[in-house]
């Protein structure tokens, strides 16, 4: 069923990470908080044709769960975002932000912000094709096209070829001379610039990005913006979510009252994973963050990442490796 109230969900987002945020990890985070939006991994429009069901892979407790293309052909752009709706998931989101090398050899990613009526075409084209939400995840400038001016009139373009939800990370990607970890880290941060984005589009939804580690960061953020995008600080740490619907959405705490707790929820998928032939270290790898700081939890990480190619029995190992940890 998709979700028919997305901006609340979207106070707070799980951000794509390549190589982190598969199936197997979202459905873990669902078990944190019901509320969270979450999103897979970005997507090559490409791929999604020649290998579709690998990709739309999820279950639907996942939802609300959004899937990013990466491209920028229109019209293969489109017929993915029918795939992707067709599929069950609740937004499609397209990827104008990422700096890497793979994106821009093949023109698209954050080099799209330098083809802002290419970006408008394609947003348009699959917005022609869904119901579902056609969302676009970009940063605030690109190499050497950068300023307020140039900001303004590029997000202007593509809401005026039909999308309302901007996810923003707060920074300009650097295409040269920059690795995608340098361009996550050296450029500054320019929360301010997402600020004043919602003031002159207050009609817009607005998410920001960027360096945003706590949820009460996050809080604070929300005094101005619309929604906040965390990425790898959720990942390194997956329990701060579990105080998120309460302290974002107002509601009751869903998650398990123990980090062992959720593992324990956790196991019966795990099983049911490894039974469908899913290498147990695919699964555990997500579980690394849950006791950091904890005594044990080094030990933790020591018995899953040991034990995980060669254990045949997935939740005994992981309940071997709880065992190390003393939970405070």
């Amino acid at each position: 069923m998709i979700c028919k109230d997305l901006n609340f969900h979207r106070r707070l987002s799980v951000a794509p990470m390549l190589d982190f945020t598969d199936r197997h990890e979202r459905f873990f985070l669902r078990l944190l908080s019901k509320n969270v939006l979450l999103y897979t991994e970005m997507i090559v429009a490409n791929a999604l044709l020649h290998a579709g069901p690998r990709f739309l892979q999820h279950d639907p407790v996942e939802n609300p769960v959004a899937l990013q293309l990466g491209g920028s052909d229109p019209k293969m752009l489109a017929e993915c975002a029918k795939i992707v709706e067709g599929a069950g998931f609740d937004e499609v989101n397209l990827n104008c932000g990422c700096p890497s090398e793979r994106v821009q050899s093949g023109s698209f990613g954050a080099m799209l912000m330098k083809q802002k009526d290419l970006v408008a075409e394609c947003v348009q084209s699959m917005k022609k094709e869904v119901q579902i939400p056609v969302t676009v995840k970009t940063r605030i400038g690109v190499d050497d096209f950068t300023g307020w001016e140039f900001f303004e009139d590029f997000i202007r373009t593509v809401h005026c070829a039909g999308c309302d939800t901007f996810i923003i990370h707060a920074r300009t990607a650097r295409l040269r001379g920059y690795s995608p970890k340098e361009n996550r880290e050296k450029p500054t941060i320019h929360y301010e610039t997402v600020y004043k984005l919602k003031e002159v589009f207050p009609q817009l939804n607005i998410s920001v990005n960027g360096d945003i580690r706590t949820i009460d960061q996050a809080k604070e953020h929300l005094k101005h913006v619309d929604g906040v995008m965390m990425g790898r600080a959720v990942y390194a740490n997956p329990w701060m979510l579990a105080t998120a619907d309460s302290e974002i959405y107002g509601g009751k705490d869903f998650a398990p009252q123990t980090r062992k707790a959720l593992l324990e929820a956790f196991l019966p998928y795990v099983q049911k994973a490894q039974a469908e032939g899913c290498p147990l270290s695919v699964l555990t790898k997500h579980l690394y963050g849950i006791f950091t700081g904890f005594p044990g939890g080094r030990k933790f990480r020591q018995i899953l990442s040991e034990g995980a190619p060669k254990a045949l029995d997935g939740a005994a190992l992981i309940r071997t490796a709880m065992d190390a940890v003393e939970e405070i």
